[in-house]
């Protein structure tokens, strides 16, 4: 059974998911193979307008980036300035800076389009 056409509702979708379950394991080069990557394809457009994925907070972003990196609030100082401004921003009470944002972007390597959301002064 070939699944072969646009993903256009739930049910479409989801008899999509069962049919990818069905050939994951696939050859390269076989007809389920492409019929795979087709069906992928058409999954991620069906999730990117269905189920859009909002870009994280950019406070959220640099404290998963300090996790990643075993950082402390003390260690942001360079970035952020001072230990109140470092407290200021992670409480939402600042807003980044367009220099913040370059030091996190060249130090931390946060993209600068998570890091401007929606908070740049």
């Amino acid at each position: 059974m070939s699944y072969n056409k646009l993903i256009k509702t739930e049910a479409d979708y989801e008899k999509a998911l069962k049919r990818i379950d069905q050939i994951f394991d696939a050859e390269p080069g076989t007809p389920e193979a492409d019929e795979l990557e087709l069906l992928v394809a058409l999954v991620e457009l069906y999730e990117n307008e269905h189920f859009p994925i909002e870009a994280p907070d950019p406070v959220s972003a640099i404290k998963f980036r300090m996790e990643q990196e075993g950082l402390t609030n003390e260690d942001m100082i360079q970035y952020l300035g001072s230990k109140s401004r470092v407290s200021e921003v992670f409480s939402h009470k600042r807003n980044l800076s367009i220099s913040m944002i370059r030091k996190l972007v060249t130090g931390l390597h946060i993209p600068a389009e998570v890091l401007i959301g929606a908070s740049v002064i």
